[in-house]
């Protein structure tokens, strides 16, 4: 995983965590609801991310 994927991932995450504190701090269900499908869409990109470099490596240790 690129170091630039690594840190869109983590905004996206922290993005949510503060959509979800904030719905909850205000009683607001929808932006709660939002913030926690941030943090998720942030995980599978992770290991989405995650999966491809496994594979690579897979990859490169075969044709080595």
């Amino acid at each position: 995983m690129g170091l630039g994927d690594k840190i869109s991932n983590k905004a996206e995450d922290l993005k949510g965590q503060g959509k979800e504190t904030a719905g909850k701090a205000t009683g607001n269900e929808q932006l709660e609801a939002e913030g926690k499908g941030d943090q998720a869409s942030a995980k599978v990109k992770d290991a989405v991310e995650s999966v491809k470099d496994a594979g690579k490596k897979l990859k490169d240790g075969l044709t080595s």
